[in-house]
């Protein structure tokens, strides 16, 4: 199983993220990732991420909500 993310701009579209991403063998290791690197993925333009699990979607996070808390 491959679990990855995809970095998006508040309309949705795909974008490059300013950490380098990577394929996770877990749900939980994907989780602590996005965790770890959310800040710095905000601030390089990403606004929000999808999880997948082997190219189905598992759920769109916003990035926006965590930087309001």
């Amino acid at each position: 199983m491959a679990w990855t993310w995809r970095f998006e701009k508040a309309d949705g579209t795909e974008t490059e993220p300013a950490v380098e991403p990577e394929e996770f063998t877990t749900q939980g290791d994907a989780e602590t990732w996005i965790g770890e690197q959310w800040r710095a993925l905000l601030d390089g333009g990403v606004d929000r991420v999808t999880l997948f699990e082997d190219g189905a979607e598992i759920y769109p996070m916003s990035l926006q909500a965590a930087a309001e808390d």
